[in-house]
């Protein structure tokens, strides 16, 4: 059986935790591992290998994690623009034998039954084999709303229904055949497709002529940004899982959370005496009931119930538990303002290393640069600003226009507008710079790639 683990995400639920270039899948909540690693871990125990989807940018953040757990020779499918889930699941399809056994499952789920979980998987790969489509149907422990519910006999799936009010949502719970929605699938690669090809003909046909145009860097499959635009935009549940007769659920009964909230968060993290989030740097006076996140500060609490403080570097939110959907609200008027809250944090990721913003004033920008032994930026150049760099630790080794040479500690570069230029490490420890950006303007995306190792578009 082959794993397909669903990477992508636009990482707003979590706000401001999660960003669009760092999703909550990639966050490490739990045990200093994310849900994606924590996922990867738990598929590996059934699956051959896996197949990760993916884009760009959260690419390299899923090969450092899985680095971090020297699980290596991964394959890959690399969307330049996500077209949801039934696109993603048939692209990585056509790359499998038809008569593969696959585990499609989302990579930010908490399950927390294992034991369960393999016996739910072998279950649904027993069906699977006789050609059905699997999905899993979580037995619900409350009447939630949040969630699309399968009603089931048995393995035989009666109906799904969309999200359903408090009422409809309490009736479901009480008759006790219906199950949460998990978004997890098990079945023949081949099935999917005919299926697909069946109920959704303009995806299926899409996905095929993009797949005919990728391009396939050893286990690296990249589809071109036009073929994915191209393909029309739809769930799999959409697709093919309401359409299909083909179609089983196992009911699952495995400690299972989308974590799509705060207030899903605070329940699966430890607590303390008073009911508040475990966290070291957090002092409080006669606080009960609490999720308290920040890693960076002290935060002292006084005389407060049921609150939601997340504390980050650039964003502080305070909620009230049981109103932390409303966070997409505030995303939304971020986006309004086009702030880049919404995008990346202060320390953004990137194939060769990390930066992190120090100080973002108007005409200039000072960050602290980390690059991997190894690797090396991107030859680019800039039309809005001249840059200094200084070297804090290891050797740099710096090309200016057609010259190079080694920078060491306490030396420094400078780099004028427009100045073509590129930076490598080239030993064995990192490379730790402090670079100054001057100019009109110091954004993200002033930069023209003339050449980059990791093969990535402008501005990516």
């Amino acid at each position: 059986m082959k794993g397909i683990i669903l990477a992508g995400g636009s990482g707003t639920r979590l706000w401001p935790i999660s960003r669009t270039l760092m999703p909550k899948q990639f966050v490490k909540l739990f045990g200093n591992k994310s849900l994606f690693q924590l996922t990867f871990e738990r598929n590996s125990k059934l699956c051959d290998s896996q197949f990760i989807v993916s884009n760009a940018e959260q690419y390299f953040l899923a090969i450092d994690q899985l680095e971090e757990l020297q699980k290596e020779n991964n394959k890959y499918l690399l969307e330049p623009i996500g077209r949801n889930t039934a696109p993603a699941i048939a692209l990585t399809c056509l790359a499998l034998d038809k008569e593969e056994v696959v585990l499609v499952t989302p990579s930010d789920h908490l399950i927390k039954n294992e034991i369960e979980y393999q016996k739910v998987i072998e279950k649904a790969k027993e069906l699977a084999k006789q050609d059905n489509l699997v999905t899993f149907g979580i037995k619900p422990t409350f009447a939630e709303t949040g969630f699309g519910y399968i009603e089931a006999d048995s393995f035989n799936v009666k109906a799904f229904h969309e999200k359903p009010d408090l009422e409809t949502a309490k009736k479901y719970l009480e008759l006790g055949n219906y199950y949460w929605n998990s978004g997890m699938f098990c079945f023949k690669a081949g099935v999917f497709l005919e299926e697909l090809q069946k109920y959704s003909p303009e995806i299926y046909d899409a996905c095929v002529e993009a797949y005919k145009n990728a391009s396939f860097d050893n286990d690296l499959i990249r589809i071109k940004h036009n073929d994915m635009m191209n393909i029309p935009e739809d769930s799999i549940d959409y697709a093919v899982m309401e359409k299909s007769k083909k179609v089983k659920v196992v009911p699952s009964d495995i400690s299972w959370s989308d974590l799509g909230s705060f207030d899903a968060l605070y329940d699966e993290l430890s607590k303390d005496d008073d009911n508040n989030t475990l966290n070291q740097n957090h002092i409080s006076i006669d606080s009960k009931n609490n999720l308290v996140y920040g890693n960076e500060r002290k935060i002292a609490t006084i005389d407060i119930e049921d609150l939601i403080i997340i504390d980050t570097p650039d964003a502080l939110l305070i909620s009230k538990k049981g109103s932390s959907q409303k966070v997409k609200k505030v995303v939304a008027k971020l986006k309004k303002q086009k702030s880049e809250l919404t995008n990346i944090h202060l320390t953004g990721h990137r194939p060769w290393g990390t930066y992190t913003v120090l100080e973002d004033s108007d005409g200039y920008k000072i960050k602290r640069i980390e690059v991997k032994p190894g690797k090396r930026l991107s030859l680019q150049k800039h039309f809005h600003r001249n840059e200094h760099w200084i070297v804090v630790s290891g050797t740099a080794t710096v090309t200016v226009g057609d010259e190079t040479k080694l920078i060491r500690p306490n030396e420094s570069t400078y780099i004028k507008m427009g100045e073509i230029h590129r930076l490598s490490n080239e030993g064995k420890i990192p490379v730790v710079l402090i670079e100054a950006q001057v100019g009109e303007y110091t954004g993200e995306d002033d930069i023209i790639r003339l050449d980059d190792d990791f093969k990535r578009g402008e501005n990516k």
